[in-house]
């Protein structure tokens, strides 16, 4: 642990990672607000504001370019891993991290994500697993670790593949004493129970069912389970303690980001601000006492600002939808038409959910290669994979081109080596300056609590 003191102890910590969030996916976010209100410039965002702040490299035993396993490993416990690992050391020993030692030591800790709750960030907190897919083991080891509340899209693999006789992880889970809540208002109604897992409204209607992630904030409809909400909801039920320990992962930013959806992208980070906004309202009022940090595990995308002095960010407004969205509702619009499906209806869909043709002139090489792909997507269903996309052609054009036109560039669609940002404000703050490595800021999070 580094050997900074300081007069005062902080007795909530809450610590927010924002997946695949670089410092491009930030700045250009508050760059794009403040377009929105006709100037240029940035529109701070909360985490922004915070007093202090520095720069995270991120790499891991195994690569200079560390995937979320291992990265999350590290910011749980300090101790740098290989890519795929959860809680163990490259030698596969056990690591305990921040929130289990606070756990022992009679803390309330809560963990929560806008994924499912045993994907690779938010596991690294409380399991032990030598590969980042062994999900059913994970599920167990959360019904295991004791901790108060987890907040998120439930199980990944709610089943044992490899012993049906194994219990539904949900099940477990009640058996160890976690009220299962299905959604905000269940939730809301049930805070004061000793131990509480929220997951989207009707996901316990189907236990065994793999759970996707929560939609996306520009997708998100009346009803939807949000990160802001989790964040409220964990507050509330940690504060029956004395002490707590939270950590809340806004892992669908590394999701834009790897389909390289910079509209998408600005939307989460926007939505991920306004889950800090919440935690910085409680250090408000418990000033002396509590501690904010804010960080990202990688940065995702290679994300870059500004083409050939071209640069509007206001444009991404008139995207009212993912691409994955866009790609389902042109699907949809192929199966409902068929081969009578028309170019100006697609032509319209675009301009109603992206803003091309209406908000935003194509030039003639855009609109070109916005016919060629309808011509393919009648022809046959031809799509773009990236990580956990596999969108139509012609919403992968769509998005291409909208990006291009507002100036955001992609190096790729895959983790980089770029540092990540650090904020920090409260109770040991002046801890989380300058250049660092990711593997000490568990260690300054651990001593601000002594």
């Amino acid at each position: 642990l580094v050997a900074l003191l300081s007069a005062a102890q902080a007795k909530y910590v809450f610590m927010f990672i924002g997946d695949g969030m670089g410092p491009h996916q930030v700045l250009a976010t508050e760059m794009y607000l403040a377009e929105l209100e006709g100037r240029i410039g940035r529109s701070p965002l909360t985490m922004t504001s915070f007093p202090y702040s520095g720069q995270v490299a991120t790499f891991s035993t195994s690569s200079g370019i560390t995937d979320s396993a291992a990265s999350g490993t590290c910011l749980a416990t300090g101790t740098k891993t290989n890519n795929g690992m959860i809680g163990q050391g490259p030698d596969t020993t056990d690591v305990i991290s921040v929130a289990s030692l606070l756990k022992q030591q009679g803390w309330g800790v809560g963990i929560m994500t806008t994924v499912t709750i045993d994907h690779a960030t938010p596991s690294a907190h409380y399991a032990h697993t030598p590969s980042r897919d062994n999900y059913y083991i994970i599920g167990a080891q959360l019904a295991e670790s004791d901790f108060d509340f987890f907040g998120g899209s439930g199980f990944s693999s709610p089943l044992d593949e490899y012993n049906p006789s194994a219990p539904n992880l949900y099940d477990l889970c009640q058996e160890r004493g976690y009220m299962l809540a299905g959604g905000y208002e269940a939730a809301k109604r049930g805070v004061g129970v000793h131990k509480m897992i929220v997951v989207p409204e009707g996901r316990l209607a189907d236990r065994t069912r793999h759970a996707g992630a929560l939609p996306y904030a520009i997708d998100r409809q009346e009803g939807d389970l949000s990160l802001p909400q989790i964040v409220e909801l964990a507050i509330a039920q940690l504060s029956q303690h004395d002490r707590f320990f939270m950590m809340a992962e806004g892992g669908k930013i590394d999701y834009a980001c790897h389909g390289n959806d910079g509209g998408t992208v600005l939307r989460e980070v926007v939505d991920f601000d306004n889950a800090i906004r919440l935690a910085y309202e409680f250090y408000l009022q418990h000033p002396d006492e509590t501690l904010i940090v804010v960080t990202a595990d990688h940065e995702t995308g290679g994300m870059n600002l500004g083409k050939e002095d071209s640069f509007e960010l206001q444009l991404l407004q008139y995207q009212t939808c993912s691409s994955d969205v866009l790609s389902q509702q042109l699907t949809r619009l192929r199966e409902e038409n068929g081969a009578k499906l028309t170019w100006a209806q697609v032509k319209n869909l675009l301009s109603e959910l992206t803003g091309l043709y209406a908000a935003i002139e194509l030039d003639k090489d855009e609109d070109a290669s916005l016919q060629e792909a309808f011509k393919q997507m009648m022809r046959k269903q031809s799509s773009v994979k990236t990580l956990y996309e596999d969108i139509n052609l012609l919403a992968a054009r769509a998005k291409a081109i909208l990006s291009d036109k507002a100036g955001v560039g992609w190096v790729g669609e895959n983790h980089t080596a770029s540092a990540v940002p650090v904020f920090a404000v409260g109770v040991g703050a002046e801890r989380f300056t300058g250049w660092m490595d990711n593997s000490e800021i568990a260690p300054r999070i651990y001593q601000a609590t002594r």
